[in-house]
């Protein structure tokens, strides 16, 4: 079989290999995450019952007001503690991390860990 041409086809065969070995339940929802050229994206999911927890993205309000003249990644460090918030309102404390077949790193890191650090487990 030839080899994907395309950089999204290729994150999406990754993603669907992560997706085989992982899913969000009622204790342990899955924190995933998507990011574009220009935004990042961070939903807490619970598969059982096929439900959106809480979402935060850098285009929400909260975010896009702290977000002027910020790199990328900090943006998305904004975005994860957001979502970290939301989740621990919802009860929330622990996840499973969907990186969504994007590499574990730069934006992708800077999310994960700035949800950590504002409490989330995973």
């Amino acid at each position: 079989m030839a080899k994907p041409k395309t950089g999204k086809s290729r994150r999406t065969i990754r993603h669907k290999r992560v997706r085989r070995k992982i899913s969000g339940s009622s204790e342990r929802p899955r924190l995933a995450i998507f990011r574009s050229l220009n935004h990042v994206y961070a939903q807490v999911i619970d598969d059982s019952k096929g439900v959106t927890l809480v979402a935060a993205s850098s285009l929400d309000t909260e975010v896009k007001q702290d977000h002027d003249g910020k790199a990328k990644t900090e943006v998305s460090a904004l975005v994860g503690k957001l979502v970290a918030e939301r989740a621990k309102e919802k009860g929330v404390t622990s996840v499973v991390f969907d990186r969504g077949g994007f590499k574990f790193h730069g934006r992708a890191k800077a999310l994960a860990e700035a949800a950590r650090k504002e409490g989330l487990v995973f």
